[in-house]
């Protein structure tokens, strides 16, 4: 893994927005419906060509392929395991998780949820039925489009997001594993699969985590602190398991408290939370640093130190808004980090991913593409300050 040796390296968490003949043929894949297949596969191509030069031509550091093949940043693995049943949402069933933000802004939700609906597939429930195993057709279509793309470009490194087991678990109800922990363990010995074929194939493997966090919200108020932490050290022993074998220094771990629009008012605080997050097996940690929610919990690494080895990926651009943040903003964010834990122990990131799927887009791709250039300058800004002194 490529670090901060000689001036700030940029990157971001990995999902970027799609062209819309990706996101047509997606929503008809999603959804069982009938679709171009051919057509789709010369769409997803040329789509990942497109933004990783893209990503390139901005110049940031440590690229993705956009998460262009994925129907979304943890629905993409219902096409790829094995011993999962899709059945009909009942009436009132709406998808989405519920949790106390939710109870505590219930008009804004209303609202909220009316007005992205629109954007969403047919909601579904999916269930455990049978032994899980993973299915790696569609990630192989990934690995071969994202490595043609590369050909074309120079960067400094590549990575592909995957989910994290406890994302897996999540939503999907079990009704074959015995026990609880029987359960997260089949999905994490799965997801090996995917993890090893990714760094076997040249690219950093970036777990995606909301999960470990935002569970927190939706435990309120029946949960306190201790309890919450021996619900995440299941799941964190877990993912540690999946990643076994793999060198901590191609591993990538990202967490965010959800990426939605609202309040985040229950937002489990940093503080409550770091040492479980440095407990994963990783060679860098990526976190929300950039919005109005999290900004102020910089201060936590004055008393935390990343592990030995380890980098930390703050976001130093938000797909929260769509103002588009001063390049010298950017630049105070990641010196104010990289004087408490050093500079090359620092890459300039994002809070999140700009589209969580093909139907999630946070920013208007105008706007996300400034807020990487942004980025870019920003770290360009932070390195004279950072290099400059004796």
């Amino acid at each position: 893994m490529k670090r901060s040796t000689e001036r700030i390296l940029t990157t971001h968490v990995g999902s970027l927005t799609r062209p819309p003949e990706i996101i047509d043929a997606m929503r008809a894949r999603v959804n069982n419906e009938p679709y171009n297949e051919e057509s789709f596969a010369e769409s997803l191509l040329k789509g990942v060509l497109e933004v990783v030069r893209k990503q390139a031509e901005i110049g940031v550091d440590v690229i993705s392929d956009g998460e262009f093949g994925k129907s979304g940043f943890a629905a993409y693995i219902n096409e790829r395991l094995i011993g999962f049943e899709r059945r009909p949402a009942k009436p009132g069933e709406s998808g989405v998780s519920r949790g106390k933000d939710r109870a505590d802004f219930a008009a804004f939700y209303q609202e909220y949820d009316r007005i992205t609906a629109a954007h969403r597939p047919v909601t579904a429930r999916w269930v455990c039925s049978g032994p899980i195993k993973y299915n790696p057709t569609l990630l192989k279509i990934d690995i071969a489009n994202f490595k043609a793309a590369l050909e074309s470009v120079s960067v400094e490194e590549a990575f592909m997001p995957v989910a994290a087991p406890i994302t897996v678990e999540t939503d999907h109800r079990n009704e074959y594993y015995p026990t609880e922990e029987a359960y997260i363990y089949a999905i994490a010995d799965a997801l090996k699969e995917e993890y090893k074929t990714v760094v076997n194939a040249g690219f950093l493997v970036q777990l995606d985590d909301p999960w470990i966090t935002a569970h927190w919200d939706r435990m309120l108020p029946n949960i306190d602190l201790k309890q919450f932490h021996k619900f995440c050290e299941i799941r964190i022993d877990a993912t540690n398991y999946a990643l076994a074998g793999i060198p901590r220094d191609r591993v990538r771990y990202h967490i965010c408290w959800g990426s939605w629009h609202g309040p985040h008012s229950t937002d489990i605080p940093m503080k409550d939370i770091v040492s479980l997050l440095l407990k994963v097996n990783a060679g860098a940690y990526l976190f929300e640093a950039a919005n109005v929610r999290h900004e102020h919990e910089w201060k936590v690494w004055q008393e935390v130190k990343p592990p030995e080895g380890a980098a930390l990926i703050p976001g130093v651009v938000t797909h929260a808004t769509n103002l588009i943040e001063h390049p010298e903003l950017v630049a105070q964010r990641i010196v104010r980090l990289a004087n408490l834990v050093g500079r090359e122990n620092v890459l300039a990131g994002t809070d999140c991913g700009f589209s969580q799927g093909p139907f999630s887009a946070k920013v208007h791709p105008s706007i996300q593409w400034a807020k990487l250039k942004a980025l870019v300058e920003g770290a360009e800004l932070a390195s004279k300050q950072l290099w400059s002194r004796r």
